[in-house]
């Protein structure tokens, strides 16, 4: 492999997955619920992690040549990167709703419009928003 194509792609797969990176933790400070918040994470942890770790095999190909020991350990990578982030995710969300944490009020569609018992989740700028009865 030519050293510039090489360097070209690790970068190009390394800031791409940073990039990802970076922009859902930015995301996660926009967002008002912790429903929401588990939603934008999880591009990050499911495309932006494989990103760099693609990276990091690309550059381990060019400089140390072809292995099937590292090939191997990129795809396991890969691959429980993969299932952990969609298994935690499904986990987190599951796990917030069940709690009684309020979902924005301006989520829409929004299943979960009632809020759970006990809690009080009026805007006074959006009477009429629909709640599940």
């Amino acid at each position: 492999m030519n050293d510039a194509v090489a360097t070209t792609l690790v970068g190009i797969l390394g800031i791409t997955g940073s990039l990802l990176m970076l922009f859902s933790a930015i995301a996660m400070f926009r967002v008002r619920d912790a429903l929401s918040r588990i939603n934008v994470f999880s591009p990050a942890t499911g495309l932006g992690m494989p990103l760099i770790v693609a990276a990091a095999y690309v550059y381990d190909l060019h400089s140390e040549g072809f292995s099937w020991g590292s090939l191997l350990m990129a795809l396991i990578a890969v691959l429980c990167l993969i299932i952990v982030s969609s298994v935690g995710s499904n986990t987190l969300s599951r796990a917030s709703v069940l709690s009684g944490q309020p979902v924005y009020r301006k989520t829409a569609p929004n299943r979960l419009a009632r809020p759970p018992a006990g809690i009080v989740d009026d805007d006074p700028d959006y009477p009429d928003h629909p709640r599940a009865s």
